[in-house]
């Protein structure tokens, strides 16, 4: 009786001492090593991540439904409203499209991404007005 007692003292001494673990800056464990190369706080809580390939993007799924990208310096840089089902988010290969599983609905949606950048053109030759917008079509996929 009295081991059992304490076997179960012991578990739960465990159990909190890896409740109450933070996050180690840099570890290792039997053959394998690890460190926190970038850490981006985010004001909800995460239920999905996905990154971009060339790691330049972070999409995070939130709890209140919203999909939170951030750049690789943490800075959020849009948001995208999601159907309350959605539970899952993956990226395409090549960052473009974004897909959401909605486990409610029963339904799969994919969303065509456009990144919009600002491009510093002063004391650049132009032509035309000076506030017209400009699209740039990156073709990526040459063979």
């Amino acid at each position: 009786m009295i081991s059992r007692i304490l076997m179960i003292v012991f578990f739960l001494t465990l159990s909190f001492q890896f409740a109450n673990a933070e996050m180690q800056e840099k570890g290792a464990d039997q053959k394998l090593e690890w460190k926190i190369v970038r850490k981006i706080d985010v004001n909800e809580k995460p239920v999905d991540i996905a990154h971009s390939l060339d790691g330049k993007y972070a999409f995070v799924l939130t709890e209140l439904h919203v999909v939170n990208v951030y750049d690789q310096a943490g800075v959020l840089q849009g948001s995208i409203p999601v159907e309350q089902g959605v539970n899952a988010i993956a990226l395409g290969p090549q960052g473009q499209y974004l897909h959401l599983s909605d486990s409610v609905s029963n339904t799969f949606y994919t969303l065509a991404l456009d990144y919009v950048l600002q491009i510093n053109t002063a004391n650049a030759p132009t032509k035309g007005d000076m506030n017209a917008p400009v699209v740039v079509a990156v073709f990526s996929d040459f063979q």
